[in-house]
Formats: structure tokens, sequence, C-alpha cells
């Protein structure tokens, strides 16, 4: 069977750099690797090309062969294709490393499981009130956790009882495998399947936690707000999450904070808008209006004369204070001109009379009996 065009089957250009070469070789190697694929003929053969190619690919005087005379000229420099070290020289210089780093490496990389392991942190999603934004508050919230086992305090083993050293890793959590293959000898370390990691196995498990060292439980904790939070704060109260494993730190609490709508005012950052209905005579001919501030504190608008609505006026620092500083927000007022819907006769006759002088035409009075008995009844 004619062979393959070398770069074609690493799945470069003629052109490719020598780290393009490397890359594609040790991604198709990691895939076809006979380790990695037990008994799959397929993919050893497909592993044997990948090498061939790679070892003239990744040397620049046999690449200059084989870009000039092709594959006679690449053969002509490390023997003919079938025979046993297919130019690799043994994989006994340096050439096996590159799959101990595939293949062992990331084995002994694995994080052993028999030291202390922090706990997780937990999340709680707190509301508040907009008041409660403005004053800081303190609340008391219920966890649901994991804590430590009070019977066996973590050891996982029923009291009285040994904890002992797992034979098949003597305590070190990880077992090395090795194999052999064409390519020599291959390096794997692995998590312990014996105790799974831990270096450890327990014969009794503890009664309690049934050998997690661990039992789930409800814990009442007081969370302090402090002023001028918002929807994007996050507390973290340390220690508060779930607990560690094998003498590990436990984890934090986080509370998320949530702020509830109010009936009266909108947050913007930390200013506070309200809005504020006036009658027509105010707007026209201006007044100062009482507001009931976030805190139950009176608070003043001035209303000019000729006031519209839509109008804006600001309360320096009557609003929220921003959170860990000392300043504070201002209070928004929007005016409303009200346009009442009930007139009695005397209401309408002042009208019609400042209409007139203004010279603004409005609607005839409406001197039906039904208009007339409502303006009898002063309606």
């Amino acid at each position: 069977m004619a062979k393959r065009d070398y770069y074609e089957v690493l799945g470069v250009s003629r052109g490719a750099s020598a780290d393009e070469i490397k890359r594609a070789f040790r991604k198709l190697a990691a895939k076809y690797h006979p380790d990695a694929n037990p008994g799959d003929k397929g993919a050893e053969e497909r592993f044997k090309e990948i090498n061939e190619a790679y070892q003239v690919l990744s040397d620049p005087e046999k690449r200059g062969r084989y870009d000039q005379f092709g594959h006679a000229g690449a053969d002509g420099g490390f023997g003919a294709p079938g025979e046993a070290d297919f130019g690799f020289g043994g994989f006994g210089n340096g050439f096996g490393d590159i799959f101990d780093m595939f293949f062992g490496a990331a084995g002994g990389q694995s994080a052993r499981r028999n030291g202390p392991e922090r706990g997780p942190d937990l999340r709680y999603d707190l509301t508040v009130t907009l008041e409660e934004v403005a004053t800081g508050t303190e609340k008391e919230v219920r966890v649901v956790r994991e804590e430590i086992c009070s019977r066996c305090h973590g050891n996982q083993a029923e009291p009285g009882t040994r904890i002992e050293t797992c034979p098949d890793c003597r305590g070190r959590g990880q077992v090395e495998r090795i194999s052999d293959s064409f390519l020599g000898r291959i390096r794997r370390i692995e998590t312990c399947p014996r105790c799974r990691g831990t270096g450890r196995i327990i014969p009794h498990a503890c009664k309690a936690c049934a050998g997690h060292g661990v039992v789930r439980a409800e814990k009442k904790l007081t969370v302090k707000v402090p002023p001028g939070v918002d929807e994007s704060t996050r507390l973290r109260v340390q220690g508060e999450g779930a607990a560690g494993r094998r003498g590990g730190a436990p984890g934090d609490l986080i509370v998320f904070i949530h702020v509830a709508p109010h009936s009266r005012f909108r947050r913007e950052g930390d200013d506070l808008w309200m809005e504020l209905s006036i009658g027509f005579a105010q707007a026209a001919l201006g007044a100062e209006i009482v507001v009931v501030g976030l805190a139950g504190e009176d608070q003043t608008v001035h209303i000019p004369g000729g006031t519209e609505t839509g109008t804006v006026f600001r309360i320096a620092r009557a609003g929220l204070p921003r959170l860990g500083s000392s300043a504070r927000g201002n209070l928004n007022v929007r005016v409303a001109v009200a346009v009442p819907s009930h007139l009695t006769p005397k209401e309408r006759e002042v009208l019609r009379m400042w209409a007139q002088m203004r010279g603004e035409p409005v609607l005839p009075e409406d001197k039906s009996i039904l208009r007339k008995m409502k303006d009898a009844l002063g309606r």
C-alpha cells in the first residue's frame, strides 16, 4: 500500500513551522496511542504512521530530503519501513518521555485525596428593604450545611476502631502502572482504586455519619448588613460554609443581597426618586410642599411659580449612603401637575373667567338637565 504524504498524515501544510508540526504530532499521538486504544489495531497502525511522519518532518535534514525526493529520500535516511525501531532509536533516549508527558505525568499530577481539603463555599440569598439599606441592619439566617460529625470528629471511623493504611498504595493515595508496548515501557500514575486516593482503609465506618465524616445540620447565624448595599453586594461570612475534610478548614458563607421594591421610592445608585402630585394653582403660583423622606423625616420642596409636569427638584444628601463611604446620594422629586376631574359650579365659573382673561377657547357650558342636577347636588 502506498504511503500517504507525511504532511497530510500530521494535518499540516508544507510550509508549517517546527512548532506547528510538534503540536500536531502531540495531539495525534495522544489520540491514537495504543494504551489509549487497547486492542484497536487500526489505532496502532495510525500511531506508527504518525510517528514515522514526525521523525522525518521534525528533522530539518530529513525533511529537506523528503521535500526534494519524497519517501525515497526519507527512507534512505532512517532505514526501511517495517524495521523494529522505525528510526526512533528504540524509544530509549528521550522520545519515550513525550509519552510520559501524555500518559504518566498527567496521572502523577492528580491531586492526592489523603490531605486536608477545604470545605466548599455556600450561597445564601438575603432580601432587605430600602429602609434597611439606608441604615444597615442585622439579619438572622438559617443555613443548612455539612458540619464535622460530633461522633467521629471527622475521621470517618467508628470510635474505638482502627484506621488502616491502604496496603495497595501504602498510604500515598496513588499507584504506579507500568505497561510494555512496541514503543517501550510506559509509566502511569493513577488514583488508587482501593482507597480512592485517601491512602486509608476504614473497616468500621462511623455509625452517625456513615463514614462520611460530616453530617447535615441547620445553624442560625447573624449577618451584619452595612448601609448602602445593593444587588451587586456579596457579603462573605468567613468559616460559616460547609465543613472541610480530613482536618481542612471550612468554607465561607457568601450572602447575595437583594433589595425589595418600595411603594414610594425608586433607587438609582445612591439616589432616590419619588413622584409628587401638585395642584394646578400650586404649579402656577408656586408653593412649598412637605414630603416624607425614606426615614420618615420631613423634607420641604420649594415649587416656584410656573412649574410644569416633569420638573425634577433635588434635595441634597437625602438619598442613600454609599457603601463603605461617608458620601450620600440625593432625593429627586419629580412633580406632576394634577388636573381635577370634578369641579363645582363655582370652580368652573372661576376657570371660565380665567380662560376668558387669557383668551383661551374652552367648550361651552353644558346646560343639560343632567348637568343642572349635578350642579344642584354640588357634583
